[in-house]
């Protein structure tokens, strides 16, 4: 693998000031060169001019978070981080490689989950370029490379993960953010590694379930979130009552046999656990009619 090579330049403002004054005198001793009929220096100030002419090609500027890749007919030869105006060879080919922070927007995906239920995911990476030479030299276009790999680890990710959670220790989509956040931003960092991009953040921007199923695990959801009430509600009841009987008993307040008892506990469950408010009836009689 090619790997970024750091490379001093000269400073351009130093240059800009050498080459002119070069290009002044070698002008000043072509006109000599011409009065006093030298041939051969005339040659050889007119070979200089095209140098130093060539020579201001080698300019370049380094913008902040920027690096230029330098190549010599078609070898690396390193790599300018150094910002400012710039001078080095004018024959190297130099190409601008952007080292600022970058997003990418994933588009909506329809991708199966582990359970195999059609859903709809999205995602943002966020990232950029450590190394320009592998950026530039180890895949062909760094940028679309970024993004193919990152929408090829989220389908990845989303195929081994159940949208929702079936026990505690289950680790899903919905349920756990920042685990699945950590599992995209390793999945898509070891895709990333060749082309010398770095991933700073990954994390799901969008989470449904497909249209075609959406109903009815919605309505699933629903009977869930029913049964999770009715449970909590049924718990409440069944302490609420053995509270009751045991303050009775140890209060001395009335003493019931099992058969009172049973009715006792049926009545107080209805009227904790019923919907409706209850319709009390009243006893004129003794404790058995």
């Amino acid at each position: 693998m090619i790997r970024e090579i750091t490379r001093k330049c000269a400073s351009g403002y130093l240059a800009l000031v050498v080459l002119p004054l070069l290009v002044i005198l070698n002008g000043w001793v072509l006109f000599k060169a011409v009065v006093a009929g030298s041939t051969a220096l005339i040659v050889i100030t007119v070979i200089v001019a095209i140098a130093l002419l060539i020579c201001l090609v080698g300019f370049f500027m380094v913008h902040p978070n920027e690096a230029k890749v330098l190549t010599l007919f078609g070898s690396y030869v390193g790599s300018v981080r150094e910002t400012g105006l710039r001078w080095a060879n004018p024959f190297f080919a130099k190409e601008r490689v952007s080292l600022r922070v970058r997003n990418f927007d994933c588009d909506t995906l329809k991708v199966n989950d582990s359970s195999g239920n059609p859903i709809e995911i999205a995602a943002v990476v966020v990232w950029k370029v450590v190394d320009s030479a592998e950026a530039v030299f180890e895949v062909d276009d760094y940028i679309s490379f970024v993004e193919i790999q990152s929408e090829a680890a989220l389908r990845n990710l989303t195929t081994s993960y159940p949208y929702e959670s079936h026990s505690e220790d289950q680790i899903a989509l919905r349920s756990n953010p920042q685990q699945i956040a950590e599992q995209l931003k390793i999945e898509v960092q070891n895709r990333l590694d060749k082309a010398g991009v770095e991933v700073i953040e990954a994390r799901i921007s969008h989470l449904a379930y497909a249209p075609e199923i959406a109903s009815a695990m919605l309505k699933r959801q629903q009977a869930q979130a029913i049964v999770a009430a009715r449970r909590t509600i049924v718990d409440g009841a069944v302490g609420m009552v053995k509270m009751a009987l045991d303050e009775l008993r140890d209060q001395n307040v009335i003493e019931l046999d099992d058969e009172r008892k049973a009715a006792m506990v049926s009545n107080l469950l209805v009227v904790l656990c019923g919907e409706e408010n209850a319709q009390p009836v009243l006893n004129t009689g003794s404790l058995y009619s």
